[in-house]
């Protein structure tokens, strides 16, 4: 999809990189064991590590490795089986030790890629740079006290994946879907919950604009995005100011800003740091990391079934079209429910049903999949009611809205309310003689020439059975009068 913006020299292509800070899930931090888990009191979750205390040794968590090895293969990324930790060289008030622990030259993951799909159905890749593992900073609390800050360190020293990619991305739909295709990568995998809104991933982007055919220009990083929609929108209101500068004669300046949404404007914050400016050097305290192949394929081999495997796998075995497939492996909990649904049934009926009627339902009440007051068992249930011919569709509904009011199986709606079809061709032939009596003119406005006033002699016929008649019998019985 084209994204170009129209300035006063011509036309501007945006270029964006992001580079993605995700937080590994793991019940303690990356070089501690305090606990990594969110939230609670100030300073709770903060070991003598943690707070920078002299004298104090970092110990690796093996399994903050192991999370990030399994999202390099998620990613379909190089392992790199010897990597090196380095410290990162800064002052800040909530970084105790001065210096962050992270990984510069030799990262544990090296280049991969990530699959797009647009809205218009484009596929695109867009390249992973690397993948290292870091530590968190702690957090700083300006709005405690009007005259003093506050710090919290219950993040510091949490590990973080940090996922750069290539500089691939070239509008603010293909930065959107990036981010939502990792999220949904890191999810299925089970090493970061991908929730924006507690920070335990958020995006850093780097804007350019440049001529087409022209070499890449002066990039601008805008810091802490912390939602998909915001990343969206950064974007085009960076690129915009970025065009505007070269476009007036001036320089875009390689430096570090924020985004204000309320404002609709991106501010500098300092000037963009190079690696020399951080002093990066191999940590003293800390050995190469060294893991075995034989380690990393046994990693490979537990891995769940990755979203695209999923989605192909949904078409070929369930025979959905590849935007239902999409929808349905969206989120694991779905792909599980909707499997559970299909099961020995017509998997495009089960497929409708779930993305259709489901979906309505929970969108309506503000529940999720996962707290759906229909099971997918009970939906099952009432899906093999219409195969076995006792509902016909339009019962359905009202039996299934009846299910997410009462959360009483299909079954038993039914025979408490007295829905089962009727399938008796007697009663059937009689209602059909009936509305055709009725109807004489309709009858022979039909016979000569009306054929789509079948559709009213259906839909009488229904409305006298009060809608559980047969629809199939009564197409057969109206032929065979009409």
């Amino acid at each position: 999809m084209s994204y170009t913006i129209e300035g006063k020299t011509g036309t501007w292509e945006i270029v964006v990189g992001l580079e993605v800070h995700a937080q590994i899930i793991s019940h303690s931090k990356l070089f501690s064991g305090a606990s990594a888990s969110y939230g609670g009191e100030p300073n709770t979750h903060v070991s003598l590590v943690d707070a920078g205390f002299p004298g104090m040794l970092p110990v690796l968590n093996r399994e903050c490795v192991a999370q990030a090895v399994r999202t390099g293969l998620g990613l379909r990324a190089r392992i790199n089986l010897e990597s090196r930790f380095d410290r990162k060289n800064y002052f800040y008030a909530d970084l105790p030790t001065g210096y962050q622990i992270s990984q510069f030259t030799h990262p544990i993951v090296g280049e991969g890629t990530v699959e797009i799909e647009l809205v218009d159905g484009t596929v695109r890749h867009i390249g992973i740079t690397r993948l290292h593992i870091e530590q968190d900073a702690g957090k700083s609390m300006h709005d405690q006290d009007p005259a003093r800050s506050f710090i919290d360190l219950n993040r510091a020293g949490v590990a973080l994946m940090e996922i750069v990619s290539e500089p691939d991305i070239r509008n603010p739909e293909e930065a959107g879907a990036y981010l939502r295709k990792l999220r949904q990568i890191l999810r299925y995998l089970g090493t970061c919950d991908g929730n924006m809104e507690e920070g335990s991933m958020r995006a850093d982007v780097n804007v350019s604009v440049r001529k087409a055919g022209e070499p890449f220009r002066t990039r601008c990083e805008i810091k802490n995005v912390n939602s998909i929609r915001y990343v969206m929108h950064a974007i085009e209101v960076e690129a915009a100011r970025q065009v505007e500068v070269w476009e007036d004669g001036g320089e875009v300046d390689q430096e570090t800003r924020l985004f204000d949404p309320a404002r609709n404007e991106t501010r500098s914050l300092r000037s963009k740091e190079d690696a020399h400016d951080y002093r990066y050097f191999p940590d003293p305290d800390l050995l190469p990391l060294v893991v075995e192949q034989e380690w990393v394929d046994e990693l490979e081999r537990a891995l769940p079934e990755l979203p695209d495997d999923k989605r192909d796998r949904f078409i070929r075995q369930y025979g959905i079209p590849r935007y239902d497939a999409s929808v349905l492996v969206a989120e694991q909990a779905i792909a599980d429910y909707y499997e559970e649904v299909a099961k020995g049934r017509d998997a495009r009926l089960a497929a409708n049903w779930v993305t259709g009627d489901l979906f309505g339902a929970l969108n309506r009440t503000g529940r999720t999949i996962q707290d759906s007051p229909i099971s997918a068992q009970a939906l099952g249930g009432m899906l093999d009611l219409m195969a076995d011919k006792t509902i016909n569709g339009k019962i359905a509904k009202e039996v299934f809205e009846d299910m997410l009011e009462t959360g009483d199986s299909a079954a038993d709606i039914v025979e408490r309310k007295g829905l089962k079809q009727v399938t008796d061709t007697g009663a059937i032939d009689a209602a059909v003689a009936d509305v055709l009596a009725r109807n004489a003119d309709k009858v022979e406005e039909y016979r000569g020439g009306k054929d789509r006033l079948f559709g009213f002699f259906v839909g009488q016929v229904m409305k006298a059975m009060a809608g559980k008649a047969n629809p199939a019998i009564v197409n057969e019985a109206l032929k065979k009068v009409l």
